[in-house]
């Protein structure tokens, strides 16, 4: 990311920053990589440590089923019931040693705080609208908004009272960033790149609460979610500057890679992880060669899981998904266009279609609960 600031901040960094009572304020350095990977100061009117209570809730992950059969596979995630705050609407559906992944629905704002110890967050809003309360500032959420929280980031998501929220969410164990290869030797985004730095949006607005009492911060880490109780207000932050702070990108500006003939997925790629990549499928014109076929060829992933979250329009090459499905296709066997897909595809002139894509570098392992919502039968939809 690049560099910004926001409220109040010293000349120069590890100096005396006082208040009008000459009290001081108390600088946190917030980095990744010990002090080698991204960071910002944030300066406090309390000390962050102050904490008066500390309690272990318990674990927060559910089983995953026991080893099934190689298959192709799809999940109904609009069949979900549970809905919540934030973090109690939670439900994981699939995940690994790298990320976990899952959907919640949004109906009320938390009472308490959260933060994520363990990695990044990523939270991508099909439907609904609210804000995201941080400690570095607020950030308006819309549909097509992927939010990316860092690592220990303390926040709250707050649902406008008149909508519901649905979020697909990545909770990743590394640092989710854009990718590589769309960067130059410092950092920028290239012309090439399918988003800039334009397309970025920090937080809007810096609310500093300068309040003494108990307020319950929940943090999840090592596999358990903790309570702290902290002996004053969370965001009491008056300043902060660096390259390490929550921001929105919109699915509607990933500006789509086309060309002569089918492009590969890599293409649609918008942000990495360890071992994970986030690409957007968005509405794109198809390919221009006069014997083009629009619709993806057939394909094994190669030491890669491919999981699709379907968000708008009419997916060219499946059938039988609808909004809010989920597929999976594990690697080891090739999957590509249903029946009749790659024949209709061929002299259309652009696809509207919007949907995420998360590719994994080591298999997904899926828990109990995505089972439940399960079409069995799609393993055999080829035939």
């Amino acid at each position: 990311m690049y560099y910004r600031q926001m409220g109040n901040i010293p000349h120069k960094r590890h100096t005396a920053f006082r208040k009008e009572d000459g009290s001081l304020f108390r600088e946190q350095v917030m980095g990744t990589k010990g002090f080698s990977g991204t960071q910002s100061i944030l300066y406090h009117h309390y000390m962050p440590t102050a904490v008066a209570k500390s309690e272990l809730i318990g674990k927060y992950l559910p089983e995953y089923e026991e080893q099934q059969s190689l298959n192709h596979r799809h999940f109904y995630t609009d069949n979900l019931l549970n809905s919540g705050d934030a973090l109690g609407a939670r439900e994981y559906l699939l995940g690994n040693n790298d990320l976990l992944i899952g959907v919640m629905t949004v109906t009320d704002e938390m009472n308490s705080y959260y933060r994520n110890g363990d990695g990044d967050e990523m939270l991508f809003t099909h439907y609904g609208t609210g804000k995201i309360e941080t400690m570095f500032g607020t950030i308006m959420y819309r549909p097509g908004d992927y939010v990316i929280i860092p690592i220990g980031t303390i926040y709250r998501v707050i649902p406008d009272k008149a909508s519901r929220t649905k979020v697909l969410f990545i909770e990743s164990f590394s640092q989710i960033t854009t990718p590589r290869r769309y960067r130059n030797e410092y950092g920028q985004l290239l012309e090439h790149s399918p988003f800039c730095e334009r397309d970025i949006r920090g937080p809007e607005q810096l609310e500093t609460f300068d309040t003494k009492g108990e307020f319950v911060v929940i943090t999840k880490t090592r596999g358990y979610l903790h309570s702290h109780v902290l002996t004053h207000h969370p965001l009491d932050v008056v300043g902060w500057d660096g390259y390490l702070y929550p921001w929105a990108f919109n699915i509607e500006d990933f500006e789509p890679i086309t060309g002569r003939v089918h492009q590969p997925p890599p293409v649609h790629q918008t942000f990495e992880g360890h071992n994970f990549v986030v690409c957007s499928f968005v509405p794109r014109l198809f390919d221009y060669h006069p014997e083009a076929i629009p619709a993806p060829y057939y394909h094994s992933n190669v030491n890669s899981d491919e999981l699709l979250y379907y968000v708008e329009g009419n997916f060219m090459s499946r059938k039988g998904v609808k909004l809010e499905s989920i597929t999976l296709h594990p690697s080891g066997i090739p999957h590509g266009p249903h029946p009749g897909k790659t024949e209709a595809s061929i002299g259309k002139k652009e696809t509207l279609e919007l949907a995420v894509m998360i590719d994994t570098f080591k298999p997904l392992k899926v828990f109990k609960k995505a089972s439940e919502l399960e079409d069995k039968q799609y393993m055999f939809t080829w035939v």
